[in-house]
């Protein structure tokens, strides 16, 4: 597989995962493959579906969603059941199951040579871009007035607490 045609494939996985992720697919994993594992495929894409119409919703997502970029499944199984929807994509294969299948075949498990890929991993974000410059901070209202009449905050504090003072001294 040359460079494009990966690129173009990661791109296909990451469009796969958003269409899981719209049907609020669990636990999304997506394994890439070890090519010395002698898989049959360059990425598993592995979720889970908490009862058989979600797990049927998510496999219309990711064909109706791959389709729309000119892509269809080679094969799709398991549909009718909803315990294990397998849409096979070639140089991809997406895995729908209910919580009780994915654990029985365990395929994180059996493919464990694989590596784990997160989302942002599929498609090179463009770097950040630096901040902006941070905005000179505004006077609040009553910190202008004291600033205007010649005072700051601390000397009018101490200035009010000296009358008080003088006052007390002269009660006593």
């Amino acid at each position: 597989m040359n460079q494009a045609q990966a690129k173009d494939t990661r791109q296909q996985v990451a469009q796969a995962i958003r269409a899981v992720e719209s049907k609020k697919g669990e636990d999304v994993a997506i394994l890439e493959m070890d090519r010395a594992s002698g898989a049959f495929t360059d990425f598993f894409v592995v979720c889970s579906g908490t009862n058989p119409r979600q797990i049927q919703a998510i496999a219309d997502e990711v064909e109706r969603k791959l389709s729309q970029s000119g892509l269809r499944p080679n094969s799709m199984e398991g549909y009718t059941q909803a315990e294990w929807v397998l849409l096979d994509y070639v140089d991809f294969v997406v895995h729908i199951f209910s919580e009780r299948a994915r654990k029985f075949y365990d395929l994180e498990r059996l493919w464990k040579s694989a590596r784990r890929l997160r989302p942002t991993d599929l498609v090179k974000r463009p770097a950040p871009r630096k901040p902006a410059a941070k905005k000179a901070v505004r006077k609040t209202a009553t910190s202008r007035k004291a600033v205007g009449k010649g005072r700051t905050k601390a000397t009018s504090r101490s200035k009010t607490k000296s009358k008080s003072t003088k006052r007390a001294r002269r009660s006593s």
